[in-house]
């Protein structure tokens, strides 16, 4: 039964979603996951990139109870959240050309490594640059992204391409183009947006299938877990010291 209030309305739209992406994107969330763990299990390194609200579904992942030790934030001065200071200024720099290929170049990523990319749009300069740039480096790139935006919206890199159009898989967030979910005739724009939650749970699967991938192949994934609970901290520094060379949030 659907809620007629707009809290009610908007789990319902969420609820709606992630049922969606569960069903439709099963078969490239086991993949996405199995590309991870492939990147585990030969020695690879795991990076995650999103700028402004992006960037939220990509820290997520990153140093996170639950979650895999060896996924690493690459973190682009003044577009990871809203800390910069204007706002806006975060939103101009997605659309400079060149910033991706110089943060590649100063930064740990190499061969055989894998990259989340998350972009809603997937229109801007830096996510589009990020993925073509990173390709030619060997690196394994998953984009995170809303397709419709690609058929509704127009590119702003050079290229005229978007994001999905430069990535070896892409998860559909099937988020609507404006990331939208309420409106009302009493509110004069559209409200609610849902991406964070719907983007940051497809992550979580993603990890989940790949921690599981390695365990199916007899290898212990190396999982965090929470220093809130007694033995979090001795578990924690025996997986970091472990795969010290692999996590450079830690140095």
């Amino acid at each position: 039964m659907s809620d007629s209030k707009p809290a009610g309305q908007f789990f319902d739209a969420a609820i709606t979603l992630l049922q969606r992406v569960r069903d439709e994107e099963a078969e490239n969330i086991e993949a996405a996951g199995t590309l991870l763990a492939d990147t585990v299990a030969s020695g690879g390194r795991l990076f995650a990139f999103g700028a402004g609200h992006s960037s939220l579904a990509a820290q997520d992942v990153v140093y996170r109870a639950g979650g895999l030790a060896l996924m690493n934030l690459l973190a682009v001065p003044g577009v990871v959240g809203v800390d910069v200071m204007p706002a806006t200024l975060g939103s101009a720099l997605e659309r400079v050309d060149g910033l991706a290929t110089a943060v590649l170049d100063s930064s740990p990523v190499r061969e055989g490594d894998a990259l989340l990319i998350i972009s809603l749009s997937g229109r801007n300069a830096l996510p589009v640059e990020m993925a073509m740039t990173a390709r030619t480096l060997g690196v394994k790139v998953i984009g995170v992204t809303s397709v419709a935006y690609a058929s509704r919206t127009s590119s702003r890199h050079t290229s005229g391409t978007h994001l999905k159009d430069h990535c070896d898989l892409v998860l559909d967030s099937k988020i609507a183009v404006g990331d939208a979910e309420l409106t009302l005739d009493t509110v004069p724009a559209p409200f609610a947006p849902a991406s964070t939650v719907v983007t940051s749970a497809l992550l979580q699967a993603v990890v989940a299938t790949a921690a599981a991938t390695l365990a199916d192949r007899g290898i212990e994934p190396p999982l965090l877990r929470s220093g809130n609970v007694d033995g979090g901290h001795d578990w924690n520094y025996r997986i970091m010291e472990q795969y010290r060379d692999r996590i450079f949030y830690r140095h």
